[in-house]
């Protein structure tokens, strides 16, 4: 009888165990169940909204359903990130975001309602956008130089629009001001719409931004670019040199973009995601709307995730504490 009763369990295990092992691919494959929610926490019409719906659209050919941009604006991405950070793990919230939101916001608010770490599964680093400065052509600056000179002469008396407190544009502007000595006033927007659109009306003569944003107003001669601030020209504005080339080295500060999700997906949906976002970035239709939009597609796995935060989180901090930059 307990030989009897020893099989019994024993086949009762191993079909426990049979069925575990043919279950998770079966859950695996109803993922997703529904449409995903990609989460940008910038007004519709910016750089990361434009990048965002690229990827959105990638995503979903990859996943068999809608991926749905829902802008979320405020606090230098902060709601946005808190509101994906607390949404449940299942994989049909994820957030588009920059290192705005995983070094700079850190380095600028305490406490946080996210931790860039622990609250966040890495699914892969998408590219960069590069920054650059620009100008109102009613300033009469053609080159970073003049624009300089200029604004020695007139301490306080320019100002430029960034798409937001504490974003990488402001970051960027504020490690201009730092490299150069100069006095400039900064005037935060909520997102680079409406930042671009009161350069273009000459209500604020200069403005940090994002090629996406830029590039057709640049061309179209509404706007001057001065420099970008990244380490190698922009190839989206290959004309235009770096603040370095410019004769300024040391302001160097790209928004890399990330796709994350609440941390604690079950590993089949993680590897899905990933696996949809690699491909994504690998077509070369991707990748060629986000180039026609002025991004730099550049994927990379989510495993240097973590170590590019820590690294670039010293940068930051660095930066706020000796140029005295506030998030207010």
């Amino acid at each position: 009888m307990d030989q009897r009763m020893y099989g019994r369990r024993a086949w009762l295990t191993a079909m426990g165990a049979l069925a575990a092992s043919l279950g998770a691919p079966a859950r695996a494959t109803t993922f997703p169940s529904r449409p995903i929610t990609l989460v940008v926490p910038y007004p519709a019409g910016g750089s990361a909204d434009i990048a965002g719906r690229v990827v959105a659209k990638g995503l979903a050919g990859r996943l068999g359903q809608a991926v749905v941009v829902e802008n979320k604006a405020g606090a230098g991405t902060v709601i946005a990130a808190a509101a994906v950070a607390s949404a449940a793990a299942d994989g049909h919230t994820l957030l588009f975001t920059s290192n705005t939101t995983y070094t700079i916001a850190p380095a600028l608010r305490s406490p946080l309602p996210y931790d860039p770490l622990a609250s966040f599964e890495p699914i892969g680093i998408v590219g960069r956008l590069s920054m650059v400065v620009l100008a109102h052509p009613s300033l009469g600056v053609e080159t970073l130089g003049q624009l300089v000179a200029l604004a020695r002469r007139q301490p306080g008396k320019l100002s430029y629009a960034s798409f937001g407190n504490a974003t990488v544009a402001h970051l960027a502007g504020e490690m201009l001001k730092w490299r150069t000595g100069i006095d400039i006033v900064h005037v935060p927007y909520k997102g680079s719409a409406p930042a671009m659109q009161d350069l273009l009306g000459g209500q604020v003569p200069l403005s940090v931004d994002g090629v996406i944003a830029a590039k057709p107003h640049i061309e179209a001669g509404r706007v001057r670019a001065l420099a970008v601030a990244s380490a190698q020209r922009s190839p989206a504005l290959p004309t235009v040199p770096t603040v370095a080339e410019a004769g300024y080295p040391g302001v160097e500060l790209d928004s890399w973009v990330t796709v994350l999700a609440p941390r604690g997906l079950p590993p089949p949906v993680r590897e899905r995601l990933v696996d949809a976002l690699a491909q994504a970035l690998k077509d070369p239709a991707v990748a060629a709307e986000l180039w026609r939009a002025g991004a730099e597609a550049g994927y990379a796995p989510p495993e240097g995730y973590a170590e590019r935060v820590l690294r670039e989180s010293a940068l930051i901090r660095q930066l706020v504490r000796e140029a005295g930059i506030t998030a207010d």
